[in-house]
């Protein structure tokens, strides 16, 4: 089995056309076909299904195709990890972070890590814990910042808590001021503005409101972190956000604490557990680890 093989196999599987993967990968079509053929005789099985033209994995390939797309990103990294001994002048680091510590926690940290090695690549990757924990096993990333628990625990992830924050509310510094701090309660009287499925800031307000009992208000969901603030400046409603997004949020939002026990989050740096993360990757590791040495963020 050999490494361009696989490369192939991976093309024809995510473009299902033969013609469109050997433009991909800068083959002639024949040649790619050919060694198609090849990877299928060595394995003793049929990866596609070739049925009027529609090209289909049969059962064989789709058994194949993850191995295929995990072999292809750890040879990409060991490509990179070699790359980078030269004083780390030259290389990338792919990291994974939830979109309100992108707002949050990194400018500041890759602002730094950029000073230091300015010839790094930093490839960002927005997405809540569970595609980003997705990603990782996968090799599509070095390091990921996500939120602890795991939506599903993976014995194939490394996780160091990095910090653990407060949520606040945000509202409109034009709207009438809520009485502080609230209580998780008192958003049962209160129209929210609330994220997309999938956010992991989604899942704690639900599951806080849920367990005083009450099912939230929306007056508006399903937008971004930069649309559900400026959905709040306009008034239309509360949302609950780290502090750190918060801060720097401007003064044209209102900031106010929730009541204690108040709300949580606790967060943390992963990676996986089979391979250590490349040079560049570790030395960025080192300053997200430094950064929390300040404490909890309260």
């Amino acid at each position: 089995m050999q490494f361009q093989q696989l490369l192939y196999f991976v093309a024809v599987a995510e473009t299902r056309h033969f013609t469109r993967a050997a433009e991909r990968v800068h083959v002639s079509q024949p040649s790619l076909s050919q060694q198609i053929k090849a990877l299928e005789q060595e394995l003793g099985a049929e990866l596609f299904s070739r049925a009027r033209g529609n090209i289909a994995l049969t059962d064989a390939g789709e058994a194949l195709l993850p191995l295929a797309r995990r072999i292809l990103a750890d040879t990409d990294t060991a490509r990179h990890e070699v790359q980078e001994l030269v004083q780390l002048k030259r290389g990338r680091v792919r990291l994974g972070a939830t979109p309100s510590l992108c707002t949050g926690l990194l400018p500041d940290v890759l602002r730094d890590f950029h000073d230091l090695h300015p010839g790094i690549r930093l490839l960002i990757e927005e997405g809540g814990s569970h595609d980003l924990v997705r990603e990782l096993a996968r090799g599509a990333l070095d390091l990921a910042l996500v939120v602890l628990p795991l939506p599903t625990p993976s014995p194939a992830l490394t996780t160091v808590e990095l910090l653990t924050e407060d949520l606040v509310v945000v509202s409109s510094a034009s709207a009438p001021a809520p009485r502080r701090p609230v209580r998780i309660a008192e958003l049962r009287e209160q129209p929210l503005v609330m994220f997309r499925h999938g956010y992991d800031l989604r899942e704690l307000t639900v599951a806080a409101c849920r367990a005083e009992g009450f099912e939230p208000s929306f007056t508006v969901e399903g937008g971004e972190l930069d649309a559900v603030l400026g959905f709040v400046r306009a008034g239309l409603g509360l949302a609950v956000v780290p502090a750190m997004v918060a801060a720097r949020a401007g003064r044209d939002l209102r900031v106010t604490a929730l009541a204690r026990p108040g709300l949580r989050r606790t967060i943390a740096l992963a990676h996986r557990s089979d391979v250590a993360p490349p040079r560049a990757a570790r030395e960025l590791q080192k300053l997200l680890m430094a950064s929390r040495r300040g404490g909890p963020l309260a």
